[in-house]
């Protein structure tokens, strides 16, 4: 009687946050480490599934950078970075769009389906406008040519609005359009963003491969629960905020100042983390505020 007494008070500490985000657009993520481990990719699509069943309405933009890395190898290409992002070729666009669209948005989608939820594959391509994106060197004195790496000019909602409207998860993969018909790579947090903002989310979830943001990347202690907009140049220049957190860190300031309403980052390897940041009292993840 107890245990089951247990479950209902987490239901009713549920509740509030529940009628305060039904109807609310959740824009998340999906990406890292979460994504390779099939029970952690099971549990946060799960997650997914028992938001859309509560009345919220989840955007996934999914990330893949394993499984591209994969497919490049076996056809003998050596993938460079710089600054975090994959230089792009003509030749890896294509193997990178088949690995995306053919490949890992149908797997979401499916699971999605196999958990008893509804949802839709898009083709980024198809919604994200996109431009070459011509980033600045470290000393800020030359531009750095990334080749077909871009980023997001605007979003076509269409497609995602109608898959909302259908009671459907939009599952997006990180994939622009030029206006010349040239696909772009697009990084999946800026996408996400993109994507967050575009759609007026409530919130966007960036779902990481650490518990969120901390003052010491080394020290765990120094979890942060709360971070302010105006707090991140000072973390920055410390070394809090460092290689991959940069550009969650980033596209979240941007998605702030541009309407989003509060920004999570969170561990995809926990078990549930998405439920336990929006639905519980305390969270498990760092939120970012204006």
């Amino acid at each position: 009687m107890q245990n089951l007494v247990a479950k209902a008070d987490v239901l009713i500490e549920a509740l509030p946050y529940i009628q305060r985000f039904r109807g609310a657009t959740v824009v998340i993520k999906f990406g890292g480490s979460a994504m390779e481990q099939r029970t952690c990719y099971d549990g946060i699509l799960t997650d997914v599934v028992f938001m859309e069943c509560v009345g919220i309405n989840p955007v996934i933009v999914h990330g893949g950078g394993s499984a591209v890395t994969r497919r490049l190898k076996e056809a003998g290409i050596r993938s460079d970075f710089v600054g975090g992002l994959r230089v792009t070729t003509e030749e890896m666009i294509r193997l990178v769009d088949e690995v995306l669209t053919e490949q890992v948005n149908p797997g979401i989608v499916e699971t999605l389906r196999q958990h008893g939820g509804r949802a839709v594959g898009i083709a980024g391509r198809e919604v994200l406008r996109a431009r070459r994106l011509r980033p600045l060197n470290p000393e800020g004195t030359e531009r750095l040519d990334l080749g077909l790496v871009g980023e997001v000019e605007n979003v076509d909602c269409r497609p995602i609005d109608a898959a909302l409207a259908d009671e459907s998860v939009p599952v997006i993969s990180p994939l622009g359009r030029q206006p010349d018909g040239q696909v772009l790579n697009i990084n999946a947090d800026n996408a996400a963003a993109e994507v967050a903002i575009a759609m007026r989310a409530r919130k966007l979830v960036f779902l990481s491969d650490v518990p969120g943001v901390m003052k010491d990347p080394e020290d765990k202690e120094s979890f942060l629960s709360t971070l302010r907009v105006g707090e991140v140049a000072e973390l920055t220049q410390s070394g809090g905020v460092a290689g991959g957190m940069m550009p969650k860190v980033s596209a979240a300031v941007r998605a702030l100042e541009l309407g989003v309403q509060k920004v999570h980052i969170i561990d995809g390897r926990q078990p549930h983390s998405l439920l336990l940041e929006i639905f519980t009292n305390r969270g498990v993840g760092t939120e970012i505020v204006p």
